[in-house]
């Protein structure tokens, strides 16, 4: 089990503005969903953001190891596509995650990244909606996606409590807790603890990142300890272990200077009935933009999703409607048994 030295003394959230620095991007692509998305992932950025700097990396699982007896290879029509946009599909053999938590593939996959580079990785259903390389990134002080919602932990009505769980774990791996607290926020009140959406998240050296969030991740995974005992790791493993690894390197809440990063500059949508239901006019007209060139479109139209909602209208004609008149629920549920009682649940 590796540990870091405690931090103290840095308070999380605090972004120091410096100029650009050039950085590398990785998603994750494999056969079925995440093929397409990663088309509209790289078209998204090229006319979006044509002045990054920096490789786009398409990690690839290879169909062996954690992933064996599964088809994971990207199609040829869509290797090609993204080769000609600039990607450099990059393949790797998940050991510890593969089909049995796909979500393992982002830590594994952090192992393609060239070392002691500068690194971001997006989850590949994300809309590039501006310039990546205006934002103020400090690779020294790493942070991760704010939009989330309270899913994990969900403490037992006995306990532990919010705060019995996360201390436990920043704990076990030799963290200063006190200093990841929002103060602003109530006792064992969610929001209070450090938790992020791994959508996004950024760092100085992926080889470090990624062999301490593997390493974390396989240690509460395989001996949960006494205060997880209650508590459902799959899928929130890498939600859960991702705050300490962030927290580990000095980084914390992203400032305000990174709002742009699911705001105006990027877009995690999850899947695009999602896109068309809650996301803003930029986002679908980025997307659609994004998707009209006909070496795109010959390729996306196979897909019923992009088929249906992009290239037969029908995500602004029938989807985009049954939201246009009333607030937006707080929470993704609704939206989603909405979605799927109209027959629009296209994945």
């Amino acid at each position: 089990m590796t540990k870091a030295p405690a931090k103290t003394g840095k308070r999380p959230g605090k972004t120091k503005a410096k100029p650009a620095t050039p950085f590398n991007i990785l998603i994750v692509a494999q056969s079925g969903r995440l093929e397409h998305q990663a088309l509209i992932f790289a078209a998204s950025l090229r006319a979006m953001s044509p002045d990054w700097q920096g490789r786009l990396i398409v990690a690839e699982p290879e169909p062996a190891g954690a992933w064996e007896g599964h088809q994971t290879m990207i199609g040829p029509e869509h290797r090609a596509l993204l080769t000609q946009m600039g990607a450099q599909i990059t393949p790797f053999r998940a050991q510890h995650f593969g089909a049995s938590y796909p979500h393992g593939n982002k830590i594994e996959a952090l192992a393609t990244l060239p070392p002691d580079q500068p690194f971001m990785f997006f989850d590949t259903d994300t809309l590039i909606l501006g310039a990546l390389d205006r934002l103020p990134l400090d690779f020294d002080c790493p942070a991760a996606s704010m939009r989330r919602e309270g899913t994990w932990p969900l403490p037992p009505i006995y306990g532990p409590g919010y705060g019995q769980i996360w201390q436990s774990m920043y704990r076990r791996f030799g963290l200063d807790y006190d200093s990841t607290l929002d103060l602003s926020q109530p006792d064992e009140h969610w929001e209070r603890y450090l938790f992020f959406n791994a959508g996004w998240f950024f760092g100085a050296d992926p080889a470090r990142f990624h062999q301490r969030f593997q390493d974390w991740a396989l240690t509460i995974r395989d001996d949960p300890q006494d205060e997880l005992a209650n508590q459902v790791l799959d899928p929130w493993l890498d939600q859960a272990v991702l705050p300490l690894v962030i927290h580990s390197f000095g980084g914390g809440r992203p400032g305000p200077d990174l709002a742009g990063l699911d705001g105006e500059t990027t877009c995690h949508y999850r899947n695009l009935p999602l896109l068309y239901a809650r996301e803003s006019d930029r986002a679908v007209e980025a997307l659609e933009s994004a998707t009209a060139p006909n070496r795109i479109k010959r390729v996306l139209r196979d897909w019923q999703p992009a088929r249906k909602l992009i290239y037969q209208g029908k995500g602004r004609d029938k989807v985009r409607p049954l939201f246009a008149d009333t607030p937006l629920p707080p929470l993704e549920r609704p939206i989603r048994h909405l979605l799927k009682e109209k027959g629009w649940w296209l994945l």
